[in-house]
């Protein structure tokens, strides 16, 4: 029988999708049937107590969990998020709830056996639920109690040659997509980039400096499988800078039928004979292709690389061979100021190790953030309040047309002195000068 009575947790249960709530529920289940076997060192009744608190958040209206800021570990001021019951006395298995952050492998490839070592550390010292994977992409531990941290920090450290995940104002974990390991359209290799930048700055993950958090993510292609450019601070996207291939028999063959379009991901739908006027040409962002019944053209100097030709006709179209990354910056969820997407900063860059260049360009970032940005301040919004303009100084980026988000409002232009030979005295003497004759 249910410690708890959870009516309205029951009704999350009957609809068609699998529900968290029984995920819970057999977790309870389990713990109470297995709790002479195993040596849980959280109370039994953890799973069961979660329950009976979600419950009663939903007939108060409100939450019962008390965020404790950042519970570290000795050394380490990031990767435990501290959760606290206000209703101690009625959810004891709750009373701490703390939520683990494990830094995730690069595009998270597992083996079986890792996976059977984090469930049994977390069986016994944790509640045995997960979260595989946050939205920061680390593999993320739900509910354990203070003092357990310690126990679990070491023994993923010493024993599983895994590190705690960023949490706090720090550098979040770093995530990758799959890159060149599995997709042909990766123009990188993500998987090393972010590998070798987690190793890099461990002291910037470990250790909050930071005004709030920073987010790295590295997307092999702009099909961003990651969605970097949505949700993190600093965004490498792979693309290419010569000319999209064209294989104009294969794009024949999709006109005629011989090759279903989307590779045959249709769900199961017919939409008919393809249309390649409607479903390729027409849809191109920037109208730089052109079909004229036996030839396909793309005018490259026009294309933004959005993929969608690609994604459409794969067999007949590919990416170039020219390739690196575009960095972008300053994208977030709408915590402070509103959801903000990132904003190019470096048009192309090759992606070559050691990646001196893209550190280069980071740290200069991160000095001038840590020392302009505010208390909680995101990147983006650093950057909506003193210009991307002072980003492109601090970067020492020179301004290019792609830089333009949108015309300027004021038909004015502002010179700073330094920018003006001579200076403004100058100007304003020769000024007189020409009046006074």
């Amino acid at each position: 029988m249910a410690k708890h009575a959870t009516p309205k947790l029951d009704q999350l249960e009957s609809g068609p999708w699998p529900s968290f709530v029984s995920d819970i529920k057999w977790e309870a289940e389990n713990r109470a049937k297995n709790a002479d076997k195993v040596n849980y060192q959280i109370p039994v009744d953890c799973p069961a107590d979660l329950l009976g608190v979600l419950e009663l958040s939903y007939n108060d209206g409100e939450t019962h969990w008390k965020h404790g800021g950042i519970v570290g570990v000795f050394g380490y001021g990031g990767g435990v998020i501290g959760r606290y019951c206000d209703q101690p006395q009625a959810f004891p298995g709750v009373a701490h709830f703390h939520t683990v952050r494990v830094n995730q492998p690069a595009a998270k490839y597992y083996s079986s056996e890792f996976l059977r070592q984090i469930c049994d550390l977390w069986d016994m010292r944790g509640s045995g639920l997960t979260n595989m994977h946050g939205s920061t992409g680390d593999i993320v531990l739900l509910g354990t109690q203070t003092a357990q941290l310690e126990e679990i920090f070491f023994e993923l450290t010493h024993k599983y040659n895994t590190d705690l995940g960023g949490s706090g104002s720090n550098l979040r974990t770093p995530e990758s997509c799959l890159g060149t390991s599995r997709c042909e359209y990766a123009c990188y290799d993500t998987q090393d980039v972010c590998y070798q930048l987690t190793l890099d700055y461990q002291d910037e993950l470990h250790r909050p400096a930071f005004p709030y958090k920073f987010k790295f993510k590295f997307d092999g292609c702009p099909n961003g499988c990651v969605a970097a450019i949505a949700r993190s601070d600093f965004s490498v996207i792979g693309t290419w800078k010569d000319d999209i291939k064209i294989d104009q028999a294969a794009v024949k063959g999709y006109v005629g039928g011989e090759f279903a379009p989307n590779a045959g991901a249709h769900s199961g739908r017919d939409w008919g004979k393809f249309d390649i006027q409607a479903e390729v040409v027409d849809l191109c962002p920037t109208k730089c292709m052109k079909w004229d019944g036996s030839k396909l053209s793309i005018n490259n100097r026009e294309c933004t690389r959005c993929m969608h030709c690609i994604n459409t006709m794969p067999r007949a179209l590919h990416i170039g061979d020219e390739r690196g990354a575009s960095i972008l910056v300053g994208a977030k969820a709408p915590v402070l100021d509103g959801a903000q997407m990132g904003s190019l900063l470096v048009p192309f860059i090759e992606v070559n190790q050691p990646y001196d260049e893209i550190k280069e360009v980071i740290e200069k970032i991160w000095d001038w953030w840590m020392e302009d940005g505010k208390n909680r301040e995101r990147l983006g919004e650093t950057i909506r309040r003193l210009s991307f303009q002072r980003l492109l100084e601090v970067t020492e980026i020179a301004p290019q047309a792609v830089h333009v988000k949108e015309p300027r409002h004021n038909p004015y232009i502002f010179w700073k002195e330094e920018e003006v030979p001579g200076g403004f005295d100058r100007d304003i003497e020769a000024y007189r000068t020409r009046h006074q004759r």
